[in-house]
């Protein structure tokens, strides 16, 4: 998952330099080692165990609101089933009633934290990003070349238009720690109250009522 994050990040920042830049010397054209940047970015490790761990509760609550709306929901059945057709009495409907609050309830919590774990997502996205596009764009304009591209986009190249080496050691000089935590909200805007869970299938469908 984190090497596709900062993989994005890295092939979102390619810098073209002006036209005048064309008759330097140095190579044209620059590479980075995406998987690299990814896998030792000190930040980018650290980054990615926090967010590994929320998505390891987030799966475990998800289960545990299955459990509980199956463990609920099957006794409700089976009395259903046995109305044959009729109309519950208020207990049983009071019963239905609150199987339906119950599971409505966790479906919600369930995408409050999807959107909650989406936003943190895009706020490790966005913090990579304000350091690593002017880090590129300084080694860019420092070798003189004219692009800095992703080196798994390419189908060869030399080590020596390598820059993931540069890169990498800029981004831990210039971060050092990453904020695992959900995109600043616009002023006015609540964010979601509940823990953040990986995606998942609806908990389980209402009883039906026997025919």
């Amino acid at each position: 998952m984190t090497k596709k994050l900062i993989g994005a990040a890295i092939a979102a920042t390619a810098i073209t330099a002006p036209a005048v830049a064309l008759a330097q010397t140095g190579p044209a054209v620059l590479v980075v080692d995406i998987d690299r940047v990814g896998s030792e970015c000190n930040a980018c490790k650290v980054a990615a165990g926090q967010f590994q761990t929320m998505v390891n509760q987030a799966q475990a609550r998800a289960q545990q609101l299955r459990t509980q709306l199956q463990t609920a929901g099957a006794p409700l059945q089976t009395a259903i089933n046995a109305l044959n057709g009729k109309a519950p009495d208020a207990a049983l409907q009071a019963r239905i009633t609150a199987f339906q609050t119950q599971e409505n309830n966790a479906n919600t919590e369930l995408t409050n934290s999807q959107q909650n774990l989406q936003s943190i997502q895009a706020n490790i996205n966005r913090q990579i990003l304000e350091k690593l596009g002017p880090i590129t764009d300084a080694i860019l304009k420092a070798r003189g070349a004219s692009i800095v591209m992703a080196r798994n986009s390419t189908l060869a190249n030399a080590d020596a238009v390598d820059v993931s080496a540069d890169v990498l050691a800029q981004i831990n000089a210039q971060l050092p720690s990453i904020s695992v935590t959900p995109m600043p909200q616009p002023a006015g805007t609540a964010a979601p109250t509940t823990g953040p869970v990986a995606p998942v299938p609806a908990p389980t469908t209402p009883p039906r009522r026997g025919r």
